[in-house]
């Protein structure tokens, strides 16, 4: 099997079939993303999640702001179950979608575990990660918002934030606030769709 290009194991493989089953499953009862993406399950979600760890393929312990349905963080933790190592804090405050997500940890045995409050709220308990992601979250300014507690003084912690066309509007607005080092990912799934990769932050005094 291949993602974005690149092999996939066939027990990473089987991990995400199983969590592919348990999504389309609950997605009838729950409202766990737009409705019409589902039919485009593997494309639209799983293969564009896929290219987090695809761009950062170590065993560091990640956090996921505002996990949802399982994109990226859930995905994350099942390339993370082949290393045996690494984790995701998944923090979600939706409480059925905190549900959600912790049966599909326990039914693909991925490595993570799910933080049922707010994202400010998350780091009373999270003390410290390697990498934080999110995706359809927030506009970028808030997103470093809410990733500086994690991030800010810390030059090795890394954030990958999926963004669409509109992600120059959004890095030029946050450019005002924050400072930060950037890489820009083209998107191997989605036209003129972006994966940033940010470090370095620290607020504009």
């Amino acid at each position: 099997m291949k993602l974005n290009g690149i092999d996939v194991s066939r027990e990473t493989a089987d991990r995400l079939d199983t969590f592919a089953s348990l999504f389309l499953k609950w997605a009838k009862v729950i409202n766990l993303v737009a409705p019409s993406t589902v039919e485009d399950l593997w494309k639209r979600h799983i293969a564009d999640s896929a290219q987090i760890f695809q761009l950062s393929p170590g065993p560091f312990k990640w956090v996921d702001l505002g996990s949802g349905g399982g994109f990226p963080g859930i995905v994350t933790a099942i390339f993370l179950a082949e290393l045996q190592d690494g984790w995701v804090h998944l923090v979600e405050s939706n409480q059925k979608k905190a549900s959600f997500l912790r049966t599909a940890l326990h039914e693909t045995g991925a490595r993570g575990s799910v933080h049922p409050v707010r994202i400010e709220a998350a780091p009373d308990t999270i003390a410290e990660c390697d990498r934080i992601s999110a995706r359809a979250l927030a506009e970028l300014s808030s997103l470093l918002g809410l990733a500086a507690p994690w991030m800010a003084g810390k030059p090795n912690v890394k954030a990958f934030f999926h963004k669409g066309r509109d992600y120059a509007a959004e890095v030029s607005k946050a450019n005002g606030e924050w400072e930060f080092d950037l890489v820009q990912h083209a998107s191997a799934v989605e036209t003129d769709s972006h994966i940033l990769e940010i470090s370095g932050l620290q607020r504009k005094i």
